[in-house]
């Protein structure tokens, strides 16, 4: 029974994997226009069977079927409230609003619905290849580079008045409402929850609300010059430090290095090469007065470089010209 439920496991994680994949790729391409229909169809599969895989391997074959109703499996809802027991948890809350798109989708849908569950499908994404790793020991970057679980998107922003012109007063009122719930809680979680980072541009004398610049050019035939590409740092900079070191870790584990990696060292790293004040490898912003930080993939790469040039003294030669220069 033992060997026949670790077969059923593998499969079904197997499977899971592809839905995973397939729901990436599915929403990184910008021609196919179903992609946010198609990627939270994709994203819920991949978790339900994952999920399973990891329920009977820990709990047997019958702890995905109902109780009343043994030849029917358990739903994706059921799943994640007997895996993610704790219903404020910022990875369940996630999972349970893609979960209601997923289920709603079917009936209408808008395309400025990617704006608003681009910051959950960018977390779902990540919090999904952390928990492969930890249920099943499954490195998802074996089938796809890590950079690749950067979701791509556009720029285009939510705009009530916009949507109340557009479209008919149930749909315009349902994407408000939806907008707003999703705000407010992206306000009070964590980036399990929602990957989500403000990006603001003022005309005015004011610069301190501002995260880039651009100057008036009394010289410019077109009157303004802009002096710097504006960047979503939502798709340049998903990482927070935590997720930096877990994907530091993968690549160690992968290249056979035996490399103790954990906080102190990574932020050995940020303040040695000063990462904080590169826009390549740091975003930085404000929300509420505290100022975080997000990380880039170029800052996962770099850190591995580095560590690859010298892994035996590496981190003594960083603490050393730390302690020189304070």
């Amino acid at each position: 029974m033992k060997n026949e439920n670790e077969q059923i496991s593998k499969k079904l994680l197997n499977t899971s994997v592809e839905a995973f994949i397939l729901g990436v790729e599915v929403y990184n391409k910008p021609t196919i226009k179903y992609r946010v229909e198609g990627f939270s169809f994709f994203i819920c599969n991949a978790w339900e069977l994952m999920l399973k895989a990891y329920m009977i391997k820990t709990f047997g074959d019958k702890s995905i079927y109902y109780k009343d109703n043994p030849g029917r499996t358990l739903t994706l809802e059921n799943c994640v409230k007997k895996i993610f027991t704790n219903d404020k948890d910022p990875l369940r809350l996630n999972l349970e609003k893609i979960i209601e798109l997923r289920n709603t989708s079917t009936h209408f849908i808008t395309e400025e619905y990617e704006m608003v569950y681009i910051p959950l499908f960018q977390s779902c994404v990540l919090n999904f290849s952390e928990k492969l790793m930890d249920f099943h020991q499954y490195d998802i970057t074996n089938d796809i580079p890590q950079n690749f679980l950067t979701l791509n998107i556009s720029m285009q922003a939510i705009d009530n008045t916009t949507i109340i012109a557009k479209y008919p007063e149930e749909i315009a009122n349902k994407l408000m409402e939806v907008n707003e719930e999703i705000e407010q809680l992206s306000t009070i979680q964590n980036q399990k929850f929602a990957l989500k980072i403000g990006h603001y541009h003022y005309l005015v004398k004011d610069k301190s609300k501002a995260t880039s610049f651009v100057m008036i050019d009394k010289n410019a035939e077109t009157g303004v010059k802009i002096i710097k590409d504006i960047k979503d740092p939502n798709q340049t900079h998903p990482y927070n430090a935590k997720r930096c070191i877990q994907a530091v870790k993968r690549m160690l584990k992968k290249e056979k290095m035996d490399f103790e990696f954990n906080m102190y060292i990574f932020l050995l790293f940020v303040d040695y090469y000063n990462l904080k004040s590169n826009e390549r490898y740091c975003y930085s912003y404000t929300p509420g007065g505290t100022t975080l930080y997000s990380y880039s993939q170029q800052t996962i790469d770099f850190i591995m470089r580095e560590i690859k040039k010298d892994p035996h003294n590496i981190i003594e030669h960083l603490k050393g010209r730390i302690k020189k220069e304070r």
